[in-house]
């Protein structure tokens, strides 16, 4: 059944995350992505949220993790469960690990894109 509820929350996320760049587009021009930093900041805000109340607080309620956690929260944006990640490897004492995660994630990801950005 969980497969159901990622099913679900990741289509919210992602209508989520389009129709803030949609309004955000007709209201701000800019060459700064807002849109893209706010779901960001937003879906790791929920995140929080999401892992604290339902994680700590309400831990039987367990197919609301599946639902907000991994499908909104992934839908809406991936640097949700990158920074979630990071802060648990910060919070078991992995600095190092965490230092590496930010590091290699970031480096990749822009390695990535000017890869494909040659191959045009």
């Amino acid at each position: 059944m969980n497969f159901v509820w990622v099913f679900i929350g990741g289509g919210l996320g992602s209508l989520a995350r389009y129709a803030i760049g949609v309004s955000l587009s007709r209201w701000i021009q800019s060459t700064f992505p807002w849109a893209t930093f706010l779901s960001n900041l937003l879906a790791t805000g929920i995140l929080g949220i999401v892992v604290y109340l339902f994680m700590v607080k309400w831990p039987d309620q367990s197919w609301i993790y599946p639902l907000l956690a991994t499908g909104f929260c992934g839908g809406f944006s991936t640097f949700s469960t990158f920074s979630n990640e990071t802060v648990n490897l910060i919070s078991t004492g992995n600095y190092l690990v965490a230092a590496l995660n930010v590091l290699v994630s970031v480096a990749s990801g822009i390695a990535i894109l000017l890869f494909l950005q040659r191959l045009n």
